[in-house]
């Protein structure tokens, strides 16, 4: 993938910052409330999220992906930061930052052919929840007349591309009411009162931190946590952009990008951040392709809190609630509700355990895992239940062959050893031909050689035929004394 393709950068300009702003308005609310989170300033996170677009939008392996301060690398780092402060904080995102180029060099982001399409919509699923879950202490106590906001937000959202396309519909909801707040002087929790907006542009400084052994010891592990995380949510990201777009994206160049974002942002005095599915989403749904769009929703982002500052302070809570609202329907995957009952059962159960465990604790990392280790598990026993051994009569009189299909490993090679009746072969020769199998470990080596011992002790003779080359070549490895392949 090139570094400057023309099409990424050139296409509908007009339509791509709109859909950039679009994502950066849905940006402030959640950057603030992960901010808070993280036990951070409020300008720490949206100076954060200003770099980490920025760098992204050049350095990133997926165009019209929106990258900020985000809530998962938030709840990684809220622990360093109350006992050590916000410098060892940034002194952990430089070595995250490092961790993460060294993943992408290392290409890591092969590792996403692991997470199935079961696993990926239930992440999916469970952001939108927390997404919308996030807006509901926005509007808690705040009476009818927020309520009333909330409502006609959402009215504007959805009716408004019934008349015009133009304008993406977050945009004038924002708008609208903003200006219609601060008209009638309705008394609306705003922007300024989430928290202290920037006023200057951010600075670089290296983080205040002694260059000592006792410094990476206190860092070193929220720093593999924040890249771990990071590069797994942002991964994520990248798959459902993937499938929205029915484009394809480099992984590893994601991986390498978020690093030289995180140390970017790490070295402007700004939190670590990864890919945000929900931003990302409404950045795609309003026309974003290239990497216009993610580098206008962080130019825009500083532009709005700094030289905007006095009318975005205005900008009511309710109408970026509505805006989220709207993100985090778009983002649920409705059609997995009514494909519940039509897919197999263990994927529909990885899907829901995926949903399930994601929002109980909060942790997108947490969730992902728990989905990726079910769907191993289910797999595997899937494939081990495959296993067949039939016995037919052999080739001599007092011959019997058992005829081996399937894969052999950890998981059969209890059920390889238990298809063998030694009883039934006393008296005759034994011929096992595996042929149709291939065995994968050293379980499955060990299994081979229990059941010759087995007829070994009956004084029944083996002959094991079939075996293919790459199986053979592990037998030979592990057990060389094992007289195999056609040997008695």
């Amino acid at each position: 993938m090139r570094l400057f393709s023309r099409q990424d950068w050139v296409r509908n300009p007009v339509c791509e910052a709109l859909a950039g702003a679009v994502a950066t308005f849905a940006l402030i609310p959640e950057v603030i409330a992960f901010s808070f989170a993280a036990g951070v300033d409020p300008q720490v996170g949206l100076f954060a999220s200003f770099v980490i677009g920025v760098v992204i939008a050049f350095a990133g392996g997926r165009p019209a992906m929106v990258s900020a301060a985000a809530g998962s690398v938030a709840l990684v780092a809220a622990p360093l930061v109350h006992a050590h402060g916000l410098p060892y904080l940034l002194a952990a995102g430089l070595l995250a930052g490092s961790m993460q180029i060294l993943f992408g060099l290392l290409r890591f982001g092969a590792l996403m052919r692991f997470v199935s399409k079961s696993v990926r919509t239930g992440f999916v699923n469970a952001l939108a929840i927390l997404i919308f879950a996030a807006q509901v202490p926005q509007v808690m106590g705040g009476g009818p007349l927020t309520y009333a906001v909330l409502a006609l937000g959402l009215v504007l959202i959805y009716l408004v591309p019934l008349i015009t396309t133009a304008i993406p519909s977050p945009l004038i909801c924002i708008l609208v009411l903003t200006v219609g707040s601060v008209v009638l002087h309705l008394p609306l929790k705003t922007v300024a009162d989430l928290g202290r907006l920037p006023d200057a542009m951010p600075l670089f400084a290296w983080p205040a931190v002694p260059f000592s052994l006792d410094t990476l010891r206190i860092v070193a592990l929220p720093a593999l946590a924040i890249a771990a995380v990071g590069l797994l949510e942002s991964m994520m990201t990248a798959s459902v952009v993937d499938d929205l777009t029915e484009t394809p994206s480099s992984k590893n160049r994601e991986c390498a990008g978020l690093g030289l974002a995180n140390i970017a942002s790490s070295l402007f005095g700004g939190i670590a951040g990864c890919g945000m599915i929900g931003q990302t989403v409404s950045n795609v749904k309003y026309g974003g392709r290239g990497r216009l769009s993610t580098l206008f929703a962080g130019a825009f982002l500083l532009v709005l809190t700094v030289t905007l500052r006095p009318w975005v302070s205005q900008v009511p809570v309710a109408a970026l609630v509505a805006v989220m609202v709207m993100v985090s329907i778009d983002t649920f995957d409705w059609s997995s509700l009514r494909t519940l009952v039509r897919h197999p059962r263990m994927s529909s159960f990885v899907m829901v355990a995926t949903v399930a465990v994601t929002v109980a604790s909060a942790n997108l990392a947490l969730g992902v895992a728990v989905g990726v280790m079910l769907s191993g598990v289910f797999f595997t026993f899937k494939v081990a239940k495959l296993l067949r051994v039939t016995v037919e009569p052999g080739p001599a009189a007092d011959a019997m062959e058992f005829r081996v299909a399937g894969q052999i490993f950890f998981a059969s090679a209890d059920l390889f050893i238990e298809a063998f009746d030694v009883r039934e072969a006393v008296g005759r020769t034994v011929v096992i031909d595996l042929t149709a199998a291939h065995f994968w470990d050293i379980t499955a080596v060990a299994a081979l050689d229990k059941v010759r011992q087995r007829f070994a002790v009956h004084g029944v003779p083996v002959e094991v035929v079939g075996l293919n080359e790459a199986s053979s070549t592990l037998v030979e490895r592990i057990d060389p004394s094992a007289a195999l392949a056609g040997k008695a």
